[in-house]
């Protein structure tokens, strides 16, 4: 994924259709390159391909949410992947900013074990058989991929690890982080149960919302990855309850798709 490439799914991201024409102009690069841009962008299912033109695809599976703000969740990932050393095991939770963490964990070729409830996850890294993925057994959830239920907790059980990286779905000062989903919440209660370390990767607009499930006290949380958007009281609340807080420079915007969401980033 080079520069060029972020560039045009920045571009498809906020127009939502673009023609190949339009995007050579834009890019200052001939047809047949921008082709080969969208070819590549289509076959890690981040755009389509629709009559000579790109759109976004705006699916509310994982893989559709991993484009949007791709640039902005790839530097929270980035972030993120710093914290790892290498031929560390850690636990992934599901989420685009998560699955784009695996990614960089994977291609830097560190020698890590992945434990995760993501199937999502999972398939993603066979990309890269160098990376160790182990699967948390558990009931299957469709729609987001992962694996929930009494298995989860059981499979998690039998490991510990130093750090759990997973996203949230919103946030308020009173009661600290929230989810949406009931069983994707206890499932990653009972992986944080079994982890050192409680990491949140999220986009900054996830502070400015409730989710309807109590996740996480902000006690209960070690270090939290996100964007310049984050509200001033916030950073200032996380921090004075001792939370680190690692935050890249870019301010990712709730998006038009982003709106649809709504779940772990």
């Amino acid at each position: 994924m080079n520069e060029r490439r972020m560039k045009i799914l920045e571009l498809v991201n906020t127009e939502q259709r673009l023609t190949v024409v339009q995007l050579a102009a834009a890019m200052n690069v001939s047809q047949v390159t921008i082709r080969k841009d969208l070819d590549y962008l289509e076959s890690r299912g981040l755009l389509r391909r629709e009559h000579g033109a790109a759109v976004l695809d705006n699916s509310d599976d994982i893989q559709g949410r991993m484009a949007i703000n791709y640039a902005g969740k790839l530097e929270i990932a980035r972030a993120a992947a710093a914290l790892v050393t290498g031929g560390e095991t850690v636990m992934i939770e599901s989420g685009s900013c998560c699955a784009l963490l695996a990614e960089e964990l994977a291609a830097a070729q560190r020698g890590i074990t992945v434990l995760t409830n993501s199937v999502f996850i999972a398939e993603h890294l066979r990309r890269f058989p160098e990376t160790r993925v182990i699967l948390l057994g558990g009931e299957y959830q469709n729609q987001s991929q992962v694996l929930v239920g009494p298995l989860v907790r059981q499979n998690a059980e039998a490991f510990f690890v130093d750090k759990l990286f997973l996203g949230t779905d919103g946030f308020a000062p009173a009661t600290g982080f929230s989810g949406k989903d009931l069983l994707r919440t206890e499932a990653v209660q009972a992986m944080a149960r079994r982890a050192e370390k409680t990491i949140i990767l999220t986009e900054s607009h996830k502070f400015k919302r409730q989710g309807v499930v109590a996740q996480f006290a902000v006690t209960d949380v070690h270090t939290v990855v996100t964007d310049s958007g984050i509200p001033p009281n916030t950073s200032a609340q996380l921090r004075q309850n001792g939370v680190n807080l690692h935050i890249v420079e870019t301010a990712i915007e709730p998006h038009g798709a982003a709106r649809k969401e709504e779940e772990t980033p």
